[in-house]
């Protein structure tokens, strides 16, 4: 019963984690725009986030593979997530605009 939990756990912060990185990247260059230093801010977020991200990997699998998928899984669920919360509503008005286009 224990492992079950664990996987959920692991899914969990997959999720969590992906959040962090992909949500941290649109951050990122949402504000590489007005930077002084964008360089600067590109490289330290990329340090940051790639850092949390292999951190939370490892600690998590703690030497099993499974829980390792499973959290990487929650990582890619979560890509997909803060794609589509962070799309502007003129680009998904956009899409919505192609797919009836398709349809008739």
């Amino acid at each position: 019963m224990n492992e079950i939990v664990y996987k959920i756990l692991a899914f969990i912060v997959g999720l969590l984690l992906g959040t962090i990185f992909f949500g941290g990247l649109w951050f990122t260059v949402r504000k590489l725009v007005t930077s002084k230093i964008p360089a600067l801010l590109f490289l330290g977020s990329f340090i940051l986030r790639v850092s949390i991200t292999l951190i939370g990997f490892y600690y998590i699998s703690s030497g099993s593979w499974q829980r390792l998928l499973i959290c990487v899984a929650g990582f890619i669920i979560a890509r997909y997530t803060v794609i589509h919360f962070t799309k502007s509503n003129k680009e998904k008005q956009v899409l919505l605009q192609k797919e009836v286009s398709h349809e008739t």
